[in-house]
């Protein structure tokens, strides 16, 4: 297998372009029909990556849905698209679900039942890796994983024991603190998360402090997405800043898994020639940069459509960054550490 990704499985609610959040009582009509979409980030990266250019055989999700109608669309969804699934059926509870209010102009506003997802069997990730023993394992939605969660580093270490390399997505932990998080960065060959999470993580609300502390505490890759500010990402030998690409929002959702399967996918087309796992760390700067910008373009395409995954394209990736890619670059500040 070249790319397995695990983590959380969820029914996404979305009511986007909103006027407004209604008051206790009152009604406000939605101008665009409320969707119900695949997501979560297990879903959302295997989904996305198929997306981009990845064949039909490459791509797997490992994740938990409940024995109910959600759970069946999830799976009938992925499986439409060519991933490959090995999916816990939950009899116990329902699949998760998460209700989306997008308002014109602000952020999303999530509302989670967590679902299956709590109860995610470790031993079930560990046999699922030990048989596709991919080169890329992608962990997302890692803080509403139950028990798995307490041993995240567990997990990552034995998937690198594996030969795989490994990137960590978080979410707000549920039941857990965010410092749930920082044994694993031992493991973490890159390690994603939006500045609200970096700030919990590492106690810094600057995201170039929050970055070195990410790599200074393990993780040989750390990237903060800024949204419309961009991303700054770090290496033991560098800061990165990049800009966004400029884009029309019509709904964020989904817009950091997009990301990581853009990275995901530049650092496949890296790995190919080669037929072997390259370490972060030694990737050259304008390598690095140009796996940076196909992550930031798949989440610049997602964000212009309603849904997790119904915006992202190869033929529309290739578009921005044919359109703003040399503009994006120009305007990269690599500042190499001390």
């Amino acid at each position: 297998m070249l790319v397995t990704c695990a983590g959380i499985l969820v029914a996404d609610m979305i009511a986007s372009d909103l006027p407004r959040i209604s008051e206790p009582g009152e009604v406000v009509f939605t101008e665009r029909p409320i969707e119900l979409h695949i997501g979560g980030h297990a879903a959302n990266v295997s989904v996305d990556l198929i997306k981009l250019g990845l064949k039909r055989s490459e791509v797997s999700a490992v994740g938990a849905v409940g024995e109910d109608a959600l759970g069946r669309f999830i799976e009938e969804t992925l499986e439409q698209y060519g991933v490959l699934c090995h999916l816990q059926k939950i009899r116990r509870t329902g699949t998760s679900k998460d209700m989306i209010l997008v308002v014109k102009g602000q952020d999303r506003r999530y509302h989670v039942d967590i679902g299956a997802n709590w109860h995610l069997d470790l031993h079930h990730l560990k046999r699922v890796l030990e048989e596709e023993r991919p080169r890329i394992f992608y962990l997302g939605g890692a803080g509403f994983l139950g028990r798995l969660d307490e041993r995240l580093g567990e997990i990552l270490s034995e998937a690198k024991a594996l030969g795989c390399l490994t990137f960590l997505d978080p979410v707000a932990p549920y039941r857990h603190g965010w410092d749930i998080f920082v044994p694993a960065l031992e493991w973490a060959d890159a390690f994603h998360c939006n500045n609200i999470e970096a700030e919990r993580i590492t106690g810094s609300s600057e995201p170039r402090e929050a970055a070195r502390l990410l790599i200074n505490w393990g993780a040989k890759l750390a990237v903060i997405t800024l949204g419309e500010r961009g991303l700054i990402a770090a290496t033991k030998d560098a800061v990165f800043e990049m800009p966004a690409f400029k884009v029309p929002v019509v709904d964020p959702t989904g817009a950091g898994d997009a990301f990581c399967s853009g990275v995901i996918r530049g650092l496949v087309k890296e790995m190919e020639p080669k037929r072997k796992t390259r370490d972060i760390a030694s990737l050259e700067d304008d390598v690095l940069t140009g796996i940076l910008l196909e992550g930031e373009a798949a989440g610049a395409a997602c964000v212009t459509m309603v849904g997790t995954t119904t915006g992202v394209s190869r033929d529309r990736v290739d578009a921005l960054i044919k359109e703003q890619g040399s503009t994006v670059l120009k305007n990269v500040c690599v500042k190499r550490a001390c």
